[in-house]
């Protein structure tokens, strides 16, 4: 069973836990005895798992024991959000506590991209190493690799062990992209000299089939966008050829992420740890081990959330075995909302019935309704926080901030702000005014209200069937009346649209004219 003997150093870290715990004094802290065990900080992130998938937010059709466990058990938010209705954009602001549209590239990038976060950013992962804190990420990744072209042959550098993580055992992209390896510190996992990796998103390699010109190849049907080089009978976005050996098996990721999950935790060190956990699950293509198939009603996707949910069970249970689980902070959260089918016939369509992936929230996966980035999210620490229901407005961008703040660390230069007392169910206030991001479009949560600006582009993108909330008019609704947004009230209450429009200039800045150029056309 392991001891965590790390110290702190500075009298504000110790006097944040100590107030916390109630352990002593700050009188005491200073004239006697060792600092305080920090705890050992986990995130596990779903991939566009959405607000009402889990039971402990309402569904009925899809057994989550193990989440629901940890929700109820701690704090369960109920306004808490990602920064992005989708995957890249949403986890740069959770790694570096900054807008992504404020980063340009901060995007959905394809598995060639370079890194999208600077080496000399501030991120939570830096952050904590500074407090002290042994860091690592296992799952999903997407943020880039590399400067430029990137030779998958070679080290690939630089990537998440030059932003902060001594431990990186991750999926370049997504599933459904090529390279379809593991990358384990900057180096594809079981990659053989004599059989090497070219990888393209612009033309095939010569003699390699295709998911649109070989659907005999196929074990899983593309919809739209998903017909390119095959891997394991499943056609991917991107080309790619060569690493036969160090080709993943879609059925055991979530087996093997969660056995490097579980490794990390049983190292014995002598300092805390902090983990990213980073789940695949229920992202397309969606590929349940066997012994999770027909564990729903609802094909696999309903399928691959149960699986994530046993991963977690086991999680949990490795952290108990190892004497962890009163002294690990784990903050349950996803990336952004629910999309059915994204890009492959699966019958998530077909078999969803009554279930309602987005719960009474509008939207879903890439829109600027509520259900794009409202989430499950939950911080559970065995002991430490009671079971509550938060109503306070959190976001994922905030977690370095208030991390900071609870290891006596200091940030500067982002969007992050410190609520910690809100993460810890020590308060009920949180964020009072909120931009978030969709697909390069932004809106603005301030109090129970939100505004979003008029925007050019479909209702409804018909691919993945979701409404993507633009509009050529504005839209204001009264999220504590209205949680499905289906009153617009921009006309009825002019004087509250036009405060909000001047609050989200003065938040966007120089980016909030485009309100006004908006407004031109």
């Amino acid at each position: 069973m392991k001891k965590q003997t790390h110290q702190i150093t500075g009298i504000l870290a110790a006097g944040i836990v100590l107030s916390f715990l109630g352990s002593c004094n700050s009188q005491q802290k200073e004239t006697s005895g060792p600092d305080p065990v920090l705890p050992n900080i986990v995130i596990i992130n779903m991939d566009d798992l959405g607000y009402g998938d889990l039971g402990a937010y309402g569904a009925e059709g899809i057994p989550t024991p193990n989440m629901d466990y940890l929700v109820e058990n701690g704090i369960r938010f109920t306004d808490g959000y990602a920064a992005s209705s989708t995957c890249t954009p949403s986890r740069y602001a959770l790694l570096t506590g900054v807008y992504p549209w404020r980063n340009s590239d901060a995007k959905i990038l394809p598995g060639t991209a370079p890194l999208i976060i600077d080496t000399a950013q501030q991120t939570l992962p830096k952050m904590l190493k500074k407090a002290g804190y042994y860091t690592g990420i296992v799952g999903k990744w997407h943020l880039g690799l590399g400067t430029g072209q990137v030779d998958w042959n070679e080290h690939i550098s630089p990537g998440p062990n030059e932003v902060g993580f001594d431990e990186a055992f991750i999926l370049a992209a997504t599933q459904d992209r090529v390279p379809t390896v593991y990358i384990e510190n900057g180096n594809v996992a079981g990659l053989e000299a004599d059989d090497p990796i070219r990888v393209s998103y612009e033309h095939n390699f010569e003699g390699e089939p295709t998911g649109l010109d070989n659907p005999e190849l196929l074990k899983m049907k593309w919809h739209h966008g998903h017909n390119q080089s095959i891997v394991n009978g499943i056609p991917r976005i991107g080309y790619m050829k060569g690493g036969e050996n160090a080709k993943w098996v879609d059925e055991d990721m979530a087996d093997t992420f969660l056995a490097r999950a579980q490794s990390f935790v049983r190292e014995e060190r002598s300092s805390p740890f902090f983990l990213y956990y980073a789940m695949q699950q229920p992202h397309v293509p969606r590929t349940p081990h066997p012994r999770f198939v027909g564990k729903t009603d609802m094909g696999p996707r309903g399928d691959v959330i149960v699986e994530a949910d046993a991963c977690i069970g086991a999680f949990v249970k490795t952290l108990e075995e190892e004497g962890l689980l009163e002294s690990t902070l784990i903050i349950f959260t996803s990336d952004n909302g629910p999309v059915l089918n994204d890009g492959y016939y699966d019958n998530a369509v077909e078999k969803v019935g009554n279930h309602r992936p987005g719960g009474p929230l509008r939207g879903g996966k890439y829109s600027i309704y509520e259900a794009g980035f409202r989430v499950p999210f939950a911080v559970f620490w065995k002991g430490k926080i009671k079971p509550q229901v938060s109503d306070a407005i959190v976001c994922q961008v905030d977690l370095l901030a208030s991390l900071a703040q609870f290891t006596g660390q200091q940030v500067t230069g982002t969007d992050s702000e410190d609520y910690l007392d809100a993460f810890l169910g020590k308060s009920n206030k949180g964020r009072e005014t909120l931009i978030l991001e969709g697909t390069s479009r932004t809106i603005l949560r301030d109090g129970d209200w939100v505004m979003i600006p008029p925007y050019p582009g479909a209702v409804v993108q018909k691919q993945v069937n979701i409404e993507m909330g633009a509009a050529k008019t504005y839209q204001l609704y009264n999220l504590a009346e209205d949680p499905g947004e289906q009153h617009n009230l921009a006309e009825k209450q002019p004087d509250k649209l036009e405060d909000m429009k001047k609050k989200y200039r003065e938040l966007r800045g120089k980016a909030g004219s485009e309100i006004q150029e908006l407004e031109l056309h």
